[in-house]
């Protein structure tokens, strides 16, 4: 089934451009892995997102078993999976938080 044609808005408020990445971390629980998504945003709100997730991550309590990573900033791609979408080390170097 396609997705729907329903823009993905960047999730600071009162932006409402379009997100074009996602800020977002690899969580695992020993079985299980995903990407625990922090944020979607546009480019002119990355550094600020990713900022606000790096001092989430750094709250963060795991337990027994858990891991997760430092965030990561990854290209947002319409009806692609948390697998297959591209990291961007390149814009994570620009950024003061990382």
């Amino acid at each position: 089934m396609p997705m729907s044609p329903y823009p993905v808005i960047c999730y600071t408020p009162r932006c409402g451009a379009p997100a074009v990445y996602k800020i977002a971390a690899r969580w695992s629980d020993g079985t299980t892995n995903e990407l625990k998504t922090y944020a979607l945003t546009c480019a002119a709100c990355l550094a600020k997102s990713f900022a606000s997730a790096v001092a989430k991550r750094a709250t963060c309590r795991l337990t027994v078993g858990e891991t997760l990573d430092a965030p990561g900033v990854y290209d947002l791609a319409r009806g692609a999976r948390d697998r297959a979408l591209a990291r961007r080390p390149d814009l994570e170097a620009q950024l003061p938080s990382s």
